[in-house]
């Protein structure tokens, strides 16, 4: 019976924005996808306190690393470094690095998970050490593993352009639609007083603000548009200080919300409360918080750009995310033509509904069976 080790270190409960969805939503699938397996998760302090208190599945073990997930850069040597040692003393047979971060030591079978590789096109959406660290290192990781899964083919074409990657060793497993749809709404007038939100119809935009999501245009594209209000949640960041200032100088910061990390009650109350859902990013090695929209039932408006087309299909109204005038009107459109969001509405419905999180546990299994050196299962329908 093969064990499987799985990488969590990168894991800080709250802070690591749509990794922690894909991660929450995929692992606790796993041991039903991959039942001839065992796994043990490899967390950090933040996590195994969380898991110990409440474990995503009772058949997965908990190994924890005397490190903070927290501390970017010594949870990352962690990984390189501890976690070869902590998976050979567990016996782990292959250890899936969901991170794009493995051990690289030989003798370890590993499997990669490679979401994106924004930093190669945006070193600036990280610190220049960072972003050389990142680029580096997945090179060396993808270089390493038996696998690469990936959540796209915009991610995998840019594995094989950038890095050189065999595309024969890379797996696309779509990831799924966002968040599952469970927390009750909160109350819409207590939402609206604790966030100070105005009156007027709300642009939703649910991304991390840093530079690659573009939200200094759609700041500017929204600010033309009389009476919205243009709702960003998300963790905050070291970029947040020039949104703020964009929003001063166009004088909309009455219009413009830094939500912050919200509850998901609080994020399920914000889609109710929303107009339409603006996706302006340059570049995505998915987009889960567009298909979160879709299912949500809100018009979706992206854009044209990356992996973006591919998850939408022909459910959204794309634009050029370099060109305000495009951003704003495709915005104003969704706010302004009724029959039109009804269509896009009724369409993200049914392309959501297009993707499972048991498909990407089905697609993660026969990765690992891959690996090592078994035959895939045979694809199934949408779970």
């Amino acid at each position: 019976m093969p064990h499987i080790g799985l990488d969590l270190l990168f894991l800080a409960p709250g802070e690591t924005g749509g990794m922690e969805t894909y991660v929450r939503s995929l692992v606790p699938l796993l041991p039903e996808a991959f039942p001839e397996a065992t796994f043990t998760v490899f967390a950090g302090r933040e996590l195994a306190e969380e898991w110990r208190e409440a474990p995503w599945h009772q058949s997965i073990a908990l190994r924890a690393l005397p490190v903070s997930s927290s501390t970017r850069i010594r949870r990352s040597i962690a990984e390189l470094t501890l976690l070869h040692g902590a998976a050979a003393r567990a016996r782990v047979d292959l250890v899936h690095g969901l991170s794009a971060a493995t051990p690289l030591a030989p003798g370890l079978r590993t499997v990669a998970t490679i979401y994106d590789l924004i930093y190669f096109h945006y070193p600036q959406t990280s610190s220049r050490l960072l972003a050389y660290g990142q680029s580096t290192l997945t090179r060396l990781v993808a270089r390493r593993a038996e696998r690469v899964i990936v959540p796209s083919l915009a991610t995998r074409n840019d594995l094989v352009e950038l890095i050189g990657i065999d595309r024969q060793r890379i797996d696309v497993v779509a990831a799924g639609p966002g968040r599952p749809i469970g927390a009750v709404p909160s109350d819409q007038p207590a939402l609206r007083s604790r966030l100070g939100l105005p009156e007027g119809p709300i642009v939703l935009s649910v991304s991390a603000r840093r530079p690659h999501k573009n939200l200094e245009r759609l700041i500017e594209a929204v600010s033309r548009i009389d009476g919205s209000v243009l709702v960003l949640p998300g963790y905050r960041s070291p970029f947040d200080a020039s949104l703020l200032q964009t929003a001063e100088r166009l004088g909309v910061s009455d219009r413009v919300i830094f939500a912050g990390w919200i509850s998901d009650e609080d994020l399920e109350g914000l889609y109710l409360a929303a107009a339409c859902m603006v996706f302006p990013s340059l570049a995505e090695g998915f987009g889960l918080p567009v298909l979160e929209a879709m299912a949500r039932g809100l018009p979706v408006a992206t854009s044209n750009v990356s992996a973006l087309p591919e998850v939408a299909g022909d459910a959204a109204l794309f634009f050029d995310p370099e060109s305000v005038d495009a951003i704003e009107g495709a915005t104003r459109r969704l706010l302004t033509d009724d029959r039109f969001a009804a269509e896009l509405t009724a369409a993200g419905l049914r392309q959501a509904a297009k993707f499972s999180w048991r498909s990407v546990a089905d697609g993660t299994a026969n990765s690992y069976r891959r690996a090592l050196g078994g035959p895939p299962l045979p694809a199934g329908p949408v779970r």
